[in-house]
């Protein structure tokens, strides 16, 4: 069912990309303050993350309204009412597609900008059917739809932050490259649960957290994998917390063996202020990555690069090393292919922070 739903959709996007070409205008878009944008990016938390330096940079060279169209599983990283105006949130399915357009076209947006790195068709249904005067996106086969367009820089040797970025042309907006890093505030609430978190539970100390989450249980490392991890790191004067999701916290729980504690939380900013008091990181998830480069924590990271030549996801402005595999999964990197490198980066980190102390 879902093949012959995923046919249909081509051929209609196929059939919408021909009949609907619209007036191209590839001059610069000077925005007012009464200006009113849409940032469309929609998918998961990392992908929602890495837009999060371009839209500041908008706002704050411009001060126009600033609305973001994401949706249930990433809608939570735009929030920082200094920034985004309004966050809308699209619903799945038919009437909650239609429902969206209709909100859209009410509030006369003057610029849409799709985000997206490549072709999404629903959001290509969405553009197609919006009323903005200005719609945005980068080069590629649904161009039809844009009005404005700007060429995506190659996905091989460029970051993903510094791709989005590349809008800024269209916008005349200027920037500084060391000014520009992942935008996530935490709120004083979650950083003083946090920080009370801490003082309860983990003395004053170098602490590491080591994620075992990576956005499905088909990418878990194994829980022997983690143990050596932890074991490698006993080595040091730290301590050690161990991140998981809710529904993985079973496998942390298996892994600390009652040694370490166990933090997860369905609280996404409580999550982040956990991340940002970490001295160092060890993760598979790319979008813990771009949550941990936001406050330049070191991290090490492993990573899946499968079928693919694009540039890996790794954090923005944060000290970084990592091991890939080529393989679809988890299942046959060993310890052994991590510990050394491993061992010597964290080391030099270590060792960097002992330093300054």
């Amino acid at each position: 069912m879902k093949t012959i739903e995923i046919i249909i959709k081509n051929v209609l996007l196929k059939i919408l990309l021909f009949f609907n070409s619209v007036k191209k205008n590839n001059s610069p878009i000077f925005l007012k303050e009464n200006s009113k944008v849409l940032f469309i990016r929609l998918n998961k938390i990392g992908d929602a993350l890495v837009t999060t330096p371009f839209i500041k940079l908008v706002k704050e060279n411009t001060n126009c309204h600033v609305a973001v169209l994401a949706d249930k599983k990433n809608h939570f990283v735009f929030n920082d009412s200094k920034i985004y105006d309004e966050v809308l949130i699209l619903k799945k399915g038919f009437l909650g597609f239609i429902e969206i357009i209709n909100r859209i076209n009410s509030k006369k947006y003057d610029v849409v900008v799709d985000l997206h790195d490549d072709i999404s068709t629903t959001v290509s249904f969405l553009i197609a059917l919006l009323k903005s005067k200005s719609k945005i996106g980068f080069e590629k086969d649904n161009k039809n739809i844009y009005t404005n367009t700007i060429k995506r820089p190659n996905a091989v040797s460029n970051h993903v932050v510094n791709r989005v970025m590349e809008f800024s042309k269209l916008f005349n907006v200027n920037y500084d490259i060391e000014n520009i890093n992942i935008h996530y505030p935490i709120c004083e609430q979650s950083e003083s649960k946090v920080n009370n978190y801490i003082k309860d539970n983990i003395s004053e100390n170098y602490l590491v957290g080591v994620n075992i989450s990576a956005g499905s249980e088909a990418r878990f490392w194994g829980v022997e994998n983690f143990k050596n991890i932890i074991k490698l790191l006993e080595n040091y004067n730290l301590k050690i917390i161990i991140l998981s999701t809710e529904n993985e916290r079973k496998y942390a729980e298996e892994i600390s063996g009652g040694r370490y504690n166990v933090y997860s939380t369905t609280d996404f900013n409580e999550f982040a202020a956990m991340i940002s008091k970490l001295n160092f990181l060890f993760t598979p998830d790319t979008s813990i990555v771009h949550l941990a480069s936001a406050y330049k924590i070191p991290m090490f990271g492993i990573y899946v690069k499968y079928n693919t030549t694009n540039m890996i996801w790794s954090p923005f402005k944060s000290e970084f090393d990592c091991v890939i595999t080529e393989e679809p999964n988890f299942i046959n990197l060993k310890f052994e292919q991590v510990e050394n490198k491993f061992k010597i980066f964290f080391e030099r980190i270590y060792e960097q922070r002992n330093t300054k102390v």
